[in-house]
């Protein structure tokens, strides 16, 4: 409901392009249907993250689910695409509080090897809800545009879990008896801003896979169906990874990881560029899922080592809202490239630099413990 929500309609975008095709500014604003949550993500995150540390996890995350259910599948009853637009900047304000509020609880109920192996579980049913939300939005797709917004639905079968079976933790009533207000306390740091960055870098090289492949795909002979599959298989890939997430970072520590992400997705996107066939954009989506099943989870416990307790909220709603602005700006940002060298010579471009970003991330760690034992 969070990573992938925007991304569950991308199979439905060819066949809602061809059936607003007469409304000006069609083709960007189709596109703009699947960034838009993204944009009020980022734009409510932080707000979200203010009310989970004021008010408390539980009634935030309740009015969220709401709004997702309502929001999100209002696409099936609409034909207006301004009207669409809107529901969808609405499921992007809930999608803030959904993300913000369940991440914050699990940093509030777990700590050491347990938050690591949580937060994989997390990032790992992430993978598998998109595995069947993609499948099932690629064939409702099939059936008609708007039938993939009743997918959105499933947050009211989520609701009551979070109703009878969610505790608020403690931390809010330890929080309000500390002498320094909680509004006193920063969070900011040089560190908790790399990660930020990097989360913001991430997501805008790996949403131009939702937004741009289905097109791709689509011209060259594939169905909607095939497409929701080929995401689908990439979210299984990225969640089996994300299941292994405490082992991971056992080995490794945040900042390699974040280079292994970029490597992959570089690998990932140098493969499609090159790609021939269906089968072979399928085994490029594949790698590039290894890479995805780490973001998440890296990124996460990353910034809960690194920050207060009671500025937890605020804290990850700024990481919500990094992700969510990536994506956002993803297609604003490749569009030129695009223009410039086509889908494929754009998916090249994008893997170089990813690339390119892995290897810094993964031999800058080195060379400069090399050069402090020289000095």
């Amino acid at each position: 409901m969070t990573v992938m929500a925007g991304a569950t309609i991308a199979p439905a975008l060819p066949g809602m392009k061809l059936f607003f095709q007469d409304v000006l500014h069609a083709d960007i604003l189709v596109k703009l249907v699947l960034t838009m949550p993204a944009l009020l993500i980022a734009i409510g995150a932080p707000f979200s993250g203010i009310l989970l540390d004021r008010w408390g996890r539980k009634p935030v995350i309740i009015m969220a689910l709401i709004l997702y259910g309502l929001a999100g599948a209002s696409g099936y009853l609409l034909d207006s695409l301004y009207g669409i637009l809107i529901g969808r900047a609405l499921l992007g304000l809930a999608v803030a509080g959904v993300m913000s509020g369940f991440t914050t609880l699990i940093a509030d109920y777990f700590s050491g090897d347990k938050l690591n192996q949580f937060m994989g579980y997390q990032a790992g049913f992430m993978g598998l809800g998109g595995v069947v939300f993609l499948l099932a939005g690629g064939y409702l797709a099939d059936v008609g545009w708007q039938y993939p917004f009743l997918i959105y639905l499933f947050a009211f079968v989520v609701l009551p879990g979070v109703l009878f079976a969610i505790d608020e933790p403690d931390l809010q009533a330890s929080s309000i008896q500390q002498s320094v207000p909680v509004e006193k306390v920063t969070f900011l740091s040089k560190n908790v801003i790399l990660i930020y960055v990097v989360a913001f870098a991430g997501m805008v090289i790996f949403y131009m896979i939702p937004v741009q492949l289905p097109f791709y795909l689509t011209e060259n002979g594939v169905s909607s169906s095939q497409v929701g599959m080929a995401l689908a298989a990439q979210a299984l890939v990225a969640a089996i990874v994300s299941l292994q997430f405490q082992k991971i970072k056992a080995r490794f520590s945040f900042e390699r990881i974040a280079g292994l992400v970029f490597l992959a997705m570089g690998l990932g996107y140098i493969i499609l560029a090159t790609s021939s066939s269906y089968a072979i954009v399928i085994l490029g989506l594949l790698i590039f899922g290894i890479g995805l099943g780490m973001v998440v989870p890296n990124l996460n416990v990353w910034l809960i080592s690194a920050i207060p307790a009671t500025v937890r909220g605020r804290a990850i709603g700024g990481l919500t809202m990094s992700l969510f602005l990536g994506q956002f700006l993803s297609p604003v940002i490749v569009q030129p490239i695009l223009a410039q060298a086509g889908t494929t010579g754009a998916f090249g471009i994008i893997g170089g630099v990813s690339l390119l970003l892995g290897v810094v991330s993964v031999g800058f760690p080195i060379i400069q413990r090399r050069f402090r034992s020289l000095s």
